[in-house]
């Protein structure tokens, strides 16, 4: 399984503050972060992957960084890939974590 672990690094210092509610785990082939048990955000080789409530997600897919997450081979509803160009900076890297963890919020 091969994930950026630097890209890890950086997640785990911007969950920090949601202390037990974050958990890791390994799925898509990658390294996930769930909060309070719903998948957020995650890593998938150099990718952020994130999960974004509707219609929310259709705005960030029209960003140049972003694309439909499909590795099975279909988009899957509400989940989108961010490549590196789209967190270089902390602030960009927050702003996904925050629709990550909105997303978690709002299917509790």
């Amino acid at each position: 399984m091969a994930f950026n672990e630097e890209l890890a690094t950086r997640l785990r210092q911007h969950l920090a503050s949601f202390g037990d509610d974050i958990t890791e785990k390994k799925m898509f082939g990658g390294l996930c972060y769930l909060y309070k048990g719903k998948m957020s955000v995650g890593i998938i080789k150099d990718d952020l992957c994130v999960r974004i409530v509707s219609p929310k997600d259709q705005e960030e897919l029209k960003k140049e960084c972003v694309r439909p997450m499909d590795f099975t081979g279909k988009s899957l509803k509400e989940f989108v890939y961010v490549s590196a160009d789209g967190f270089q900076s902390e602030t960009d890297l927050a702003h996904w974590v925050n629709l990550g963890i909105e997303h978690a919020e709002f299917k509790l």
